[in-house]
């Protein structure tokens, strides 16, 4: 695979590549050429852009590496995802959603089909949809994490999911967690799309203080409209990117107004070029149909393409099965499995999967019982999901008792703040307490 950047490189001795001093001069020459009539901070952002993914200029940062964040929203039954067959319990409590034994009726497919194989010593298996997930967890690449939540549980989905935005029990004006990596570490500098999630808005977990999440569905639409409203409005944008701007080429200027409308105008086109260019990239494998599948698939052009990204966020809906779940959460988990299965072996063709992993959650799981509906309402722990290359494969932890259950609930056994803290030190190569505080050790899941 070619990127538009790799014209940017040498090859040394070895076959490596290697960021050169001619490249870099042919890189910026036009750049230098137009510095006295250049806002500082185009320069700024310019020079940053100009650097190819992986060259860093903090020792010990590895600014190539991307955390993709899949939100499961609407609370997924972890039980039915994650399937405790070593437990009597889930099957007297769910007499008509309950999946059997690995093996124990083989003729058996479909929604009646038995869970697939995890950890046979665990007693552990997955929804018999979950097959294409089960074919990177044999690859090593799945860490799977059962019974993931947090003490005194709340099982509204406002409430339960700005705790796992936040990473705070009482999140009240707390910013986001991955808002607050972005303000404690400095690899993000000089990036006008670090933060980029697909939907109309951004999600409290990208909210902090010094780099504004990037929200979109489609990258051809994330551009100026307001000459689609009217044509004064189009001048009006022409001028700031023009003549106004030309007014900014010192450091400081005598409006403020001004200097923050054009630099905010400026960023905005910059990372929207940017991001443009980069989704002409191809995709190396066909994508399922589903709207998951569509993020993703956009995600990994993005990818391709070069943005110096650290942190994509997508999500999924409709996992709020209170009634008749066996045939939608089939369904659900099929779309789900499939779409991570396409986006791992899309980058796996461009040797991407080098440098990306994918984190998964919901914000509750499902009770233990079944409901007279054939469905399950509103519960307390989850599993939760690390997926990549370099994901430490394997069961992390242990599935909760089925014995000692809060009020008809499972009692988590892994605080997902251990999820984080280990994803922020082992991947993102980030102080974790800084982010959601010391009393939450990592989970060695990279």
């Amino acid at each position: 695979m070619t990127h538009d950047h790799d014209h940017l490189h040498d090859c040394d001795g070895d076959g490596n590549m290697a960021f050169t001093r001619r490249a870099f001069l042919q890189r910026n020459f036009a750049l230098a050429a137009l510095a006295p009539t250049v806002p500082w901070f185009v320069q700024q952002g310019a020079m940053a852009s100009a650097a190819p993914l992986g060259l860093s200029s903090i020792p010990g940062v590895a600014e190539e590496r991307a955390l993709v964040v899949v939100q499961l929203g609407g609370g997924n039954d972890g039980l039915n995802t994650v399937i405790p067959y070593f437990a009597p319990q889930y099957y007297d409590r769910r007499p008509t959603l309950a999946y059997r034994a690995p093996g124990s009726n083989p003729n058996a497919t479909g929604w009646n089909a038995d869970a697939l194989p995890l950890d046979a010593k665990l007693g552990l298996g997955l929804h018999p949809a979950l097959a294409p997930l089960k074919e990177l967890h044999d690859d090593g690449e799945v860490a799977t994490i059962p019974g993931c939540g947090y003490p005194n549980p709340n099982r509204s989905h406002f409430a339960s999911m700005d705790i796992w935005h936040t990473a705070d029990r009482n999140p009240s004006g707390s910013d986001g967690w991955l808002g607050r990596y972005f303000d404690t570490h400095p690899a993000t500098e000089g990036s006008n799309e670090a933060a980029i999630a697909i939907g109309n808005s951004a999600p409290r977990a990208l909210t902090g203080s010094s780099v504004p999440p990037i929200a979109f569905q489609s990258a051809q639409q994330f551009r100026w409209t307001g000459a689609d409203i009217h044509e004064s409005l189009g001048k009006t944008y022409q001028a700031m990117s023009g003549e106004a701007a030309s007014t900014l080429s010192q450091a400081a200027t005598a409006n403020p107004q001004l200097d923050f409308l054009v630099r905010t105008n400026m960023d905005a086109q910059i990372a929207a070029d940017r991001i443009r260019g980069a989704v002409r990239a191809s995709n190396g494998v066909s994508y399922p149909r589903g709207s998951l599948a569509n993020q993703l698939k956009l995600i990994a052009k993005m990818i391709r393409g070069g943005l110096r990204t650290r942190v994509f966020y997508a999500s999924m809906g409709g996992f709020d099965t209170h009634s008749g779940q066996r045939g939608r959460h089939a369904q659900l988990m099929g779309q789900f499995a499939n779409a991570i299965n396409a986006f791992q072996k899309d980058l796996r063709e461009s040797g991407d999967d080098e440098r990306v992993m994918t984190m998964v959650f919901s914000e509750f799981g499902r009770r233990v019982g079944e409901n007279a509906s054939n469905g399950t309402d509103h519960g307390t722990a989850g599993p939760m999901f690390v997926i990549g290359k370099h994901a430490k494969g394997g069961v992390h932890g242990r599935h909760p008792n089925f014995t000692k259950l809060d009020s008809g609930d499972l009692r988590y056994t892994i605080d997902f703040r251990r999820v984080y803290a280990g994803v922020l030190s082992g991947w993102m190569q980030a102080d974790p307490s800084k982010v959601i505080g010391p009393q939450h050790q990592p989970l060695a899941v990279v």
